[in-house]
C-alpha cells in the first residue's frame, strides 16, 4: 500500500524561538537537500503574511531559492493564496522559475488569504477576494497556456509554460472546483482534518477529465511526528502542540522546545482543540508511524501523501524524514 506511495513535505519555514530568519532558512535548504536523498516527490512553500514565526510570505523567492539548491525535486506552493495577488504576476513569476527549473515547478492555488483582513487588505487593495477565485484560475491557466492569435494580456514568461496547477482545500468548495476544472487537489489534513474524505471523494466523484489531467489526482496532507521510539515522538510533539495552542491565543508561532508535559500549559478545553486541529496526526517509531499510515489509506484514497514536520531540532527534524521514508522499503 505504501510502497508506491509518493512521499512529498509541505514547508512553511518555520522559525525556532531565538533564532534568525537566516538560519531558519538555511536549516530550510538543508531540510530539502534531505528530502530528496531519501526520495521525497515535492516540496511545497506555504504563503503566509504577518505572522511572527513563519517565514515563506515571499514565497515565489523560496521556491526558486530551494529549486536551485536541489536538484530533482519537484518544488512548489503550497500554496499562493490567490486572492492576494493579480494572476498576471503570479503567472509572470511562476513562468520565470519554470523557465529557469524546467519541468520542477508546482503551482499550488489556495482562496483563503492566508492572513488576516488588516494584512490581506494591504495585501490586494481593491477590494476583490475569494469570490474571484474560480475566475482568476481560469485567468492563469490561460496565461500559462500556449500563446493565442489576437491575445493581448501576455505572461512573458508564463505562456507555453503550462506550469501544472493545483487546487488545495480544507472544505468541499475547492474539491468541487478542481474536478470541475480537471486539476489535481491537495486537502490540508495538516490543519484542517474533519472533512478530508467527504472532500476527496467529492472530487473523484464530479472529476472531468482535461487538457492537463486524464484523471482524477487527489493529494492529502498530514502532520507527522516521527522519532526512534513512540516516548521520543510523545515528547517531540510537544512542539507542534504548543504551537497550535499559540496559534490558538492569537501569540507568535516560534517553534518552542519540546516539554515533559502540557500540564498546566493549556486548559483541558484548549487541549481539546488542538488534539481536534491535529487528528490526522502520524505519531511514533517507525512501526508505529507504517501502521497509522496504512490505517490512514483504509479510510480514503489518495495518489500522493505529503507531511508537515513540526519539530524544534532541525537534526531530529530531518531524521524523522529518514523514518518517513523508511516505511516504504518492506
Amino acid at each position: 500500500m505504501l510502497t508506491n506511495m509518493p512521499f512529498s513535505l509541505l514547508e512553511l519555514a518555520s522559525v525556532r524561538e531565538g533564532d534568525s530568519v537566516t538560519a531558519t532558512l538555511e536549516n530550510t535548504v538543508a531540510y530539502a537537500r534531505h528530502g530528496e536523498a531519501l526520495g521525497f516527490n515535492r516540496f511545497w512553500l506555504a504563503e503566509h503574511h504577518n505572522m511572527e514565526g513563519i517565514s515563506s510570505s515571499a514565497t515565489s523567492i523560496l521556491i526558486g531559492h530551494i529549486a536551485g539548491a536541489t536538484h530533482s525535486l519537484r518544488v512548489g506552493s503550497g500554496g499562493v493564496m490567490l486572492p492576494n495577488h493579480p494572476p498576471l504576476v503570479i503567472a509572470e513569476q511562476f513562468g520565470t522559475l519554470a523557465s529557469l527549473y524546467p519541468d520542477r515547478i508546482d503551482l499550488g492555488l489556495g482562496r483563503a488569504p492566508g492572513t488576516d483582513p488588516i494584512t490581506s487588505r494591504a495585501l490586494r487593495r481593491d477590494g476583490l477576494g475569494a469570490e474571484q477565485f474560480p475566475n482568476d484560475v481560469g485567468v492563469l491557466q490561460s496565461l500559462l497556456g500556449p500563446l493565442r492569435p489576437g491575445q493581448q494580456l501576455k505572461a512573458i514568461p508564463g505562456a507555453g509554460t503550462e506550469v501544472p496547477i493545483w487546487l488545495l482545500g480544507s472544505s468541499l468548495y475547492s474539491a468541487q472546483l478542481a474536478a470541475i476544472k480537471g486539476l489535481p487537489y491537495a486537502f490540508a489534513g495538516h490543519f484542517a482534518p474533519r472533512l478530508y474524505r467527504e472532500a476527496i471523494q467529492v472530487y473523484r466523484d464530479n472529476f472531468q477529465p482535461s487538457e492537463s489531467l486524464s484523471k482524477p489526482y487527489a493529494m492529502l496532507c498530514v502532520p507527522a511526528v516521527a522519532a526512534d521510539s513512540n516516548e521520543e515522538a510523545a515528547l517531540l510533539a510537544t512542539t507542534s502542540y504548543q504551537r497550535i495552542l499559540a496559534l490558538f491565543r492569537g501569540q507568535p508561532l516560534w517553534l518552542k522546545p519540546p516539554v515533559e508535559t502540557m500540564d498546566g500549559l493549556w486548559s483541558r478545553e484548549e487541549e481539546a482543540g488542538v488534539r481536534g486541529f491535529l487528528d490526522l496526526q502520524i505519531k511514533g517509531d517507525r512501526v508505529a508511524v507504517k501502521s497509522q499510515l496504512e490505517e490512514l489509506l483504509t479510510t480514503v484514497r489518495v495518489d500522493e501523501l505529503m507531511f508537515t514536520v513540526d519539530l524544534y531540532d532541525p537534526e531530529k527534524r530531518r531524521h524523522a524524514l529518514d523514518i518517513l521514508a523508511s516505511v516504504k522499503a518492506d
